[in-house]
C-alpha cells in the first residue's frame, strides 16, 4: 500500500508586540580589563621601583585610582584617571631611555655622603628620578644606559635574563689561547661561581693585550677579577655595548637618547628564556 503523507498545519499566532530594543552604552568601568596599561607598569614608569615592587605597593592597599584603591592586575588609562600613591597624586610623566659614556672617577651611586661625582650629574636633572642599568666601578668607563622606566630596568638587570655586556679590555702581558679557555670555563669567587659568556683577543699593544669579554651576568669588578686570578692586571676597561645599544661615538661625559628601535630590541631581549 502506498505511505500516506500526513500534512501538519500550524496555526500562526499573533506575536506579542515588543518595542524595539535600545542599544545602551555600557557604564565607564574604573579600573578597565581590555583597555589602558597595567597599574604596576605605569608606576614602574613614574618610578616607583622595579615591577614587582609596584606591585608590592598595590597589595598593600596604597595606590588608589579616582578614589578608589586599586587591586592587583587592573588596567588603567593614564591620562584619564587620577592616581594617588600614598595619597600624593602620580605626576604624568614621559619615559627616557639614555645612553651615556660614563668618564673614570665617576660613581655609580644615587647619593655619595662624601659628594664625589656621580653619573647622574651628567645628566639633566629636568628628567628626574633615573635608574642606572649595567653599574661600573671608578676606574672603569664606557656605556650606562639610564631611564625612568623600572621595568625595563629590571629587564636588563635581573640574571634570569642574561642581557649580554661587551667590555674592550686592556690587559698587561700577552694572553694566550688557554687563558681564553679558562675565562670561559670559569672559577669561583666569594659571591659564587663566575664565567664570561665570550672572550676575543682583538690586538697586542707593547707589552699588553686588547681583548672583548661578553658577559650575562655581572658580579661587583667580575672582569678585573677574574683576569687578576690569571695573573693579568687590567689597564683600561671600556664597556661599549649593553645588549644591542652601542656605545659608538658618544666621548667620555655625553649621552643620547636611544632610538625606537634600541628600545624595543631591549624590552625583547631574552625574552624568552
Amino acid at each position: 500500500m502506498p505511505k500516506r503523507h500526513s500534512k501538519r498545519i500550524f496555526k500562526k499566532t499573533a506575536r506579542p508586540h515588543r518595542s524595539p530594543v535600545k542599544k545602551t552604552t555600557p557604564p565607564k568601568r574604573l579600573f578597565e580589563e581590555e583597555t589602558g596599561h597595567r597599574l604596576q607598569k605605569i608606576l614602574a614608569v613614574a618610578g616607583f621601583g622595579s615591577r614587582r615592587h609596584c606591585e608590592e605597593l598595590i597589595e598593600q592597599g596604597r595606590v588608589e585610582v579616582d578614589g578608589v584603591v586599586a587591586r592587583l592586575g587592573c588596567k588603567v588609562d593614564p591620562v584619564q584617571s587620577e592616581i594617588k600613591v600614598d595619597g600624593e597624586r602620580l605626576k604624568k610623566t614621559k619615559p627616557v631611555y639614555l645612553a651615556l659614556f660614563k668618564p673614570k672617577g665617576y660613581l655609580c651611586t644615587d647619593r655619595d655622603q662624601q659628594g664625589r661625582a656621580r653619573t647622574l650629574d651628567l645628566v639633566p636633572s629636568s628628567f628626574g628620578r633615573l635608574f642606572l642599568i649595567g653599574r661600573l666601578d671608578m676606574d672603569s668607563e664606557g656605556l650606562i644606559l639610564l631611564t625612568n622606566d623600572g621595568a625595563l630596568s629590571e629587564r636588563l638587570t635581573h640574571p634570569k635574563y642574561g642581557v649580554p655586556k661587551v667590555y674592550r679590555v686592556q690587559v698587561a702581558g700577552e694572553l694566550t689561547q688557554d687563558s681564553l679557555e679558562q675565562l670561559r670555563k670559569g672559577t669561583y669567587l666569594a659571591e659564587g661561581f663566575a664565567k664570561v659568556s665570550d672572550a676575543v683577543i682583538k690586538g697586542r699593544h707593547k707589552k699588553s693585550t686588547i681583548l672583548d669579554i661578553t658577559l650575562s651576568e655581572g658580579m661587583n669588578r667580575e672582569v678585573r677579577r677574574l683576569l687578576a686570578r690569571l695573573g693579568h692586571k687590567v689597564l683600561t676597561l671600556i664597556r661599549i655595548a649593553v645588549g644591542p645599544v652601542k656605545l659608538g661615538k658618544l666621548t667620555p661625559g655625553e649621552w643620547r637618547h636611544l632610538t625606537r628601535q634600541e628600545i624595543d630590541r631591549l624590552f625583547a631581549s631574552n625574552s624568552s628564556r
